[in-house]
């Protein structure tokens, strides 16, 4: 898990995110945890989350690598 700061093309850096792999629900009960509900399948996911605070929203993904997590949370 690592946290990034957003930074669209058009604007200046705002905000943070984190990044996290996990193996999908076939091997983890996610649906236990409301924050991780739409996670079903193993890969990398993003989600809107400042350091030691709940994530604001739902994770976004799988992605095959970390780099294009972030990319597609610049995006």
């Amino acid at each position: 898990m690592a946290f990034y700061q957003f930074t669209p093309a058009d604007r200046e850096p705002f905000g943070s995110f984190e990044t996290f792999y996990a193996q999908g629900s076939e091997n983890v009960n996610y649906h236990d945890l409301p924050e991780f509900e739409c996670i079903t399948a193993a890969g990398f996911y993003w989600q809107s989350c400042f350091p030691g605070c709940m994530p604001d929203g739902e994770a976004v993904g799988p992605f095959q690598t970390e780099a294009e997590a972030i990319a597609d949370a610049n995006s």
